[in-house]
């Protein structure tokens, strides 16, 4: 059997999330709180994940990557605390640009900065927050579950795709529902962000399931090699849960082609539905196949 542990899930929430912050703040549009938020969320799951580690059976590189990737959460947000004064160079010249459209149309000038969006840039105000920083708690958080992996018996190379796999997945649609409402704290936010997000859960979502259908599997499950202990009733709600998920990807991309801004709210909306679906067919295939 794979083992299914509270501490590698968290654990693979925390990576996955993290990994899916840089995928957002790189381009240096985004605000400053929406990197603050999520390093805050992840540090908090990075330190439920040691605990549980600690608490119920320790896996000593697993435990320490948690303990790693809490450390490099909070100090990323450190950093991007103290250099709160530089700004986002994206979002300045986003709004820059806004506002010459708006002078061009009324004649009204404003006097509109020359930095240009890029990573580490540098404003009279000193360096900005580099997005790169957010990359390192998910290379700690990836060791672990690597470690988690290889220690959770049965077929190691599954066990892998598993663990790293569903860590992306969770990352991706827990990230993309937190920045969907984002769009409320930043209404200009443009909607590339967002369809960027959509994007790579709908080229996940196939990695998830066909690695969720590897033997031992969730075909087993269909089967009844496998009993999921309700007669055969998980392995359906494993399978409605796996494809509501892509049917709320595909209607979420199309509202996100609606030019109202009601539509990202219709998004956001989506993508929270998606979310629980999303939990229902990582988490409920895995502890089904933990049973065995």
């Amino acid at each position: 059997m794979i083992r299914l542990e509270a501490a590698t899930v968290l654990l693979q929430w925390a990576t996955g999330g993290m990994l899916f912050c840089w995928f957002t703040t790189r381009h240096r549009v985004v605000g400053l709180g929406y990197g603050w938020l999520l390093r805050g969320v992840y540090f908090c799951f990075a330190a439920g994940a040691l605990a549980a580690g600690l608490a119920f059976g320790v896996n000593p590189i697993r435990e320490v990557a948690s303990a790693g990737v809490a450390i490099a959460c909070l100090a990323g947000l450190a950093v991007s605390i103290v250099r709160r004064r530089a700004g986002v160079s994206g979002q300045t010249a986003d709004f820059d640009r806004r506002s010459e459209r708006v002078a061009a149309m009324t004649g009204i000038d404003r006097q509109v900065a020359v930095d240009e969006p890029g990573e580490g840039a540098t404003t009279d105000l000193g360096p900005e927050f580099n997005p790169t920083f957010d990359l390192v708690p998910a290379l700690i958080g990836s060791v672990g579950l690597v470690a988690a992996a290889l220690g959770a018996g049965g077929n190691t190379f599954v066990a892998l795709l598993r663990t790293l796999i569903g860590a992306a997945f969770i990352g991706a649609i827990s990230d993309g529902m937190l920045l969907g409402h984002w769009y409320l704290v930043q209404p200009g936010l443009p909607r590339r962000l967002l369809n960027e997000m959509v994007t790579a859960l709908g080229w996940l979502w196939p990695l998830e399931v066909g690695a969720l259908l590897l033997p031992v599997g969730m075909i087993s499950v269909w089967t009844g090699s496998v009993d999921d202990g309700w007669g055969g009733l998980l392995g359906v709600m494993w399978a409605m849960c796996a494809i509501t998920t892509i049917v709320l990807v595909f209607v979420t991309r199309a509202a996100l082609k609606e030019k109202y801004y009601s539509a990202v709210m219709a998004a956001t909306g989506l993508l929270y539905l998606a979310i629980l679906t999303a939990f229902g067919t990582d988490i409920v295939a895995r502890a089904i196949l933990d049973q065995m």
